[in-house]
């Protein structure tokens, strides 16, 4: 063999294996920042890949949550409650597809960032609070519940950065008080908690008003 040749066979060799540690870093890395009940991102990596999204003016932000969750619980066993929060992630991440990004906040919380290509978020968003709330394939047709979503456009507030998160979390949660099922956040200011918590839940502040909402 000539000396360029093994020159060269001798520099791929720890390059290749440098490659390979890199992709297993990657993967282990990935897989941290995924919930291993849905699969989802968790928050940490949600929030990273939103970050990147919410500079298309065409982003949407979606809280979801699951309502009565507790009580699915309760009366199904803890079996039939994971099996609700998979069909949940699942028909999430397929609405969202590969242009937006969907994550696992907690319990039964969920995020997406959606591109909003033909300007119809109300429809779009309608139709999700339908998928949502459907039965749970394979279980008791009564597994099932409704959800709160709440929903804000990124062009609404372009120089708040991931408050839009925020934003939309105050409106889902209006929408779970008012039993409204889908609320957009409206555009007054975003009144901030002393524990960070949105308004009306344990922890946060008592004298500061929830921030508005449109439906």
């Amino acid at each position: 063999m000539s000396t360029p040749a093994t020159v060269l066979l001798s520099a791929l060799a720890p390059a290749a294996g440098w490659a390979v540690h890199a992709w297993r870093l990657w993967t282990r890395l990935d897989t941290a920042r995924r919930d291993p009940l849905t699969s989802l991102r968790t928050r940490d990596g949600f929030t990273r890949r939103a970050t990147v999204l919410l500079k298309d003016p065409r982003a949407l932000v979606v809280l979801v949550d699951v309502d009565c969750f507790k009580q699915i619980n309760d009366r199904f066993g803890h079996a039939a409650g994971d099996a609700l929060l998979k069909a949940t992630a699942d028909r999430l991440t397929h609405y969202v597809q590969d242009s937006g990004v969907a994550g696992r906040l907690g319990g039964d919380e969920f995020a997406a960032v959606v591109i909003d290509d033909h300007g119809t978020a109300g429809d779009m968003l309608a139709v999700l609070h339908g998928v949502l709330a459907r039965p749970v394939d394979g279980q008791d047709p009564a597994v099932h519940t409704t959800v709160s979503l709440g929903w804000v456009r990124a062009t609404d507030f372009p120089d708040d950065d991931l408050s839009g998160l925020r934003r939309a979390d105050e409106a889902m949660y209006a929408a779970k008080q008012a039993r409204a099922g889908l609320r957009r956040a409206g555009l007054g200011r975003l009144f901030a908690t002393v524990t960070g918590r949105r308004a009306g839940r344990t922890g946060a502040r008592t004298d500061a008003p929830v921030v508005g909402v449109a439906a």
